[in-house]
């Protein structure tokens, strides 16, 4: 059975006041970023539809966010495992300042584009008491990511989570409040991207238009759902696989464009297509009577195997990792993670996501702890110039 929708639910609202749309200006070099990062999003998501398909679990992924996870672990990462990193967020090997002015721009323009839209987004890295990141390392990540830094006693265990835990729930506006359950000792580092997005539709679903009709799952079982109604003009597009409408938020500066399988198609049938029908399928506005359901998702994963299979296996790995440009203490990744959440209704979409990383030390290099210097038999010194390291004197000293 067909269900008409009626008008849109704000049709006949009275405007807010000016919240014009000022598009963010983009060189060739600044487009070619977004659709390297774009590339990504697209190879990321596919991964995640893969991973998820097994449970058949429904996700919420940031792609967006973990292009800056990624970029502050590639600010400390060398040789091969930087190439790496790199190769999987789609630059090429050798353009970290690419990355990092890709990143940048974003945090600099995505949060002021539209009144109606709230966006946050924050970047931290928590390191075990007695260790400290290079100074070089945490002007990069503060210049290119905003990054703030902090020392927290990691044996403490649970304590320390609670901390990072907080920090999380304050940046994501609670939707996001636990991504770890204790802290350990074996860790140098956790790095954090968190990031809130809450907007209203720039055409709200009347909620009396809302009613329970048929979803049916891809297990072929029908069952009722809440489904917003509404009828507006939106930009729209078909081939034989998919439909797609794009509805915008706000001032038009975000919107959520939804991709539905045809008949005889699973969503793992048109993941891969994706980059194509983001390109080029709505093409025109037309007239669509939409019907969409209102719905939350919440959604962890841990990506180790999933950036390893896109190409960054070197960064897991204890033998050739090389994240010293974080920290002579870096050893490897222990584990990235996201954990996202977000909700649709009539009034528009809220939605927040964690993306976090833990670097391992090396415990064999230790700086922590008590020691004793008892200069009680022959030894050498070094007198050396510090900013430059260059030797100036060096001699032994043997009591005589």
């Amino acid at each position: 059975m067909v269900v008409s929708c009626g008008k849109s639910g704000n049709d006949n609202e009275k405007p807010e006041g000016p919240n014009t749309l000022m598009p963010i200006r983009l060189s060739s070099v600044h487009q070619s970023f977004v659709t390297a990062g774009n590339n990504f999003a697209f190879d990321f998501i596919k991964a995640i539809d893969t991973e998820a398909a097994k449970k058949g679990d429904d996700y919420i992924v940031s792609p967006l966010s973990m292009q800056f996870l990624l970029g502050m672990i590639l600010n400390g990462a060398k040789g091969q495992t930087a190439s790496e990193i790199c190769d999987v967020l789609g630059y090429g090997s050798g353009q970290t300042a690419e990355v990092n002015a890709f990143c940048k721009l974003m945090l600099g323009s995505l949060p002021a584009m539209d009144k109606k839209t709230k966006l946050s987004i924050a970047n931290a890295i928590y390191v075990d008491e007695g260790y400290d990141l290079l100074p070089a390392y945490k002007d990069s990540v503060a210049n290119y990511f905003d990054a703030a830094v902090a020392n927290l006693r990691f044996a403490d265990g649970k304590a320390s989570a609670d901390k990072i835990n907080k920090w999380c729930s304050d940046h994501t506006n609670g939707m996001i409040d636990k991504i770890l359950d204790e802290t350990t000792e074996d860790m140098l580092a956790y790095l954090l991207d968190a990031m809130y997005f809450k907007s209203e539709w720039m055409n709200k679903f009347d909620k009396s238009a809302t009613r329970e009709l048929d979803f049916t799952p891809e297990t072929g079982t029908a069952r009722k759902l809440k489904m917003m109604c509404q009828e507006h003009s939106y930009m729209y597009g078909e081939d034989k696989m998919m439909q797609a409408v794009r509805l915008p938020y706000g001032n038009a500066a975000f919107s959520m464009t939804v991709f539905l399988p045809k008949t005889g198609f699973k969503v793992s049938d048109i993941v891969p297509f994706l980059p194509t029908a983001w390109n080029g399928l709505m093409e025109f506005n037309y007239q669509v009577d939409l019907q969409l359901p209102r719905f939350q998702t919440k959604y962890h994963i841990l990506l180790n195997d999933i950036l390893s299979a896109l190409g960054m296996p070197s960064a897991f790995d204890k033998l050739t990792a090389d994240l010293t440009g974080i920290s002579p203490y870096a050893l490897s990744l222990s584990f990235v993670q996201q954990d996202a959440a977000i909700k649709v209704d009539e009034s528009g979409s809220e939605a927040a996501v964690v993306s976090s990383a833990g670097v391992d030390k090396v415990t064999s290099a230790s700086p922590a702890g008590h020691v004793s210097f008892h200069a009680d038999h022959p030894f050498l010194y070094i007198i050396s110039e510090n900013t430059s390291g260059v030797i100036l004197f060096a001699g032994k000293y043997s009591g005589k």
